[in-house]
């Protein structure tokens, strides 16, 4: 392993290592066998991430590890941040954005504009949705409207509108782009354990789902570019009896690129992969267990 890769490991385990009421947080955990569990961004500025995250979109701010830092939780995901300025934003790597729902649409758009961060839905929202005041309506009668952010470090983010939900914000979707889409969800499916979503002929996209997240995947003509050291630089997967899987990822000729390491006082462990694609990706056991 690189230095780096091995500092920046070290890095995401020190701040797994006390997280006061993170587990409240990740309520799909009992749901499955592997669950989302976290998203890990590298930022210029922790302060200015925060504004976003928490003055704007709502998550709440918790200190974990030896040093306090702090992270921000959400409903079905914690956020990780690196002090480390990114190699570019989420928007052109296999992570393209990240999506929460909302039952709100219109009152989170304005929050956002009023903290001075940008809306990009014209750009970035699918063709053929009528767009007004930042906001994508549905082409069906019925369907969610939606709309796209763009925070600090060019992270995008795109908002659902679910009426019907009761808390103000949580985890909708991971979007990943790439040239090979539906082979990207057939791996995910494959070791994960997503399940296939049933085809929308509406949608440009492909779907799998785990407990409490849908993983998009979008057809791009553009090349795209793996995570590590951008914006989002890390995705994270929660995983019951971490290290029995990473032996069946061996066994089915997934390499490692940290192998299964616990850490024996805190009952955590950690390991990491990256998707055929460049997804780095952290899978933890115990994530949902901390307090």
């Amino acid at each position: 392993m690189k230095r780096q890769t091995l500092v920046f490991a070290m890095l995401a385990l020190s701040f797994l290592a006390v997280a006061p009421s993170a587990s409240a947080q990740l309520m799909a955990a009992k749901d499955g066998p592997v669950v989302y569990g976290h998203h890990h961004l590298n930022v210029t500025n922790i302060e200015e991430q925060k504004k976003f995250f928490v003055n704007a979109l709502g998550g709440t701010a918790i200190k974990v590890g030896t040093n306090n830092t702090e992270i921000v939780k959400f409903p079905n995901v914690l956020i990780f941040f690196r002090q480390q300025a990114p190699t570019g934003g989420s928007k052109g790597s296999t992570a393209d954005h990240i999506g929460f729902s909302v039952p709100n649409l219109r009152a989170v758009v304005d929050k956002i504009k009023a903290g001075g961060f940008k809306m990009v839905t014209q750009s970035e929202a699918p063709a053929g949705r009528q767009i007004k005041d930042d906001i994508a309506l549905s082409p069906q009668p019925g369907g969610a409207a939606i709309a796209f952010a763009m925070g600090p470090d060019e992270v995008k983010v795109e908002l659902v509108e679910a009426k019907e939900q009761t808390a103000p914000i949580q985890l909708h979707h991971i979007h990943f782009f790439g040239q090979r889409n539906t082979e990207m969800r057939a791996w995910y499916v494959k070791t994960f354990g997503a399940k296939p979503r049933a085809a929308n002929p509406a949608a440009v996209f492909v779907t799998a789902d785990l407990p409490g997240v849908a993983l998009n995947f979008t057809p791009t003509p553009d090349p795209v570019v793996g995570t590590q050291g951008r914006a989002v630089d890390h995705i994270g997967f929660e995983v019951k009896n971490l290290e029995a899987f990473t032996k069946k990822l061996e066994s089915d000729g997934i390499k490692l690129d940290r192998p299964f390491t616990k850490v024996a006082a805190l009952d955590i462990a950690v390991a990491f992969v990256r998707d055929p694609w460049g997804t780095y990706i952290e899978l933890t056991d115990g994530l949902d267990k901390i307090r």
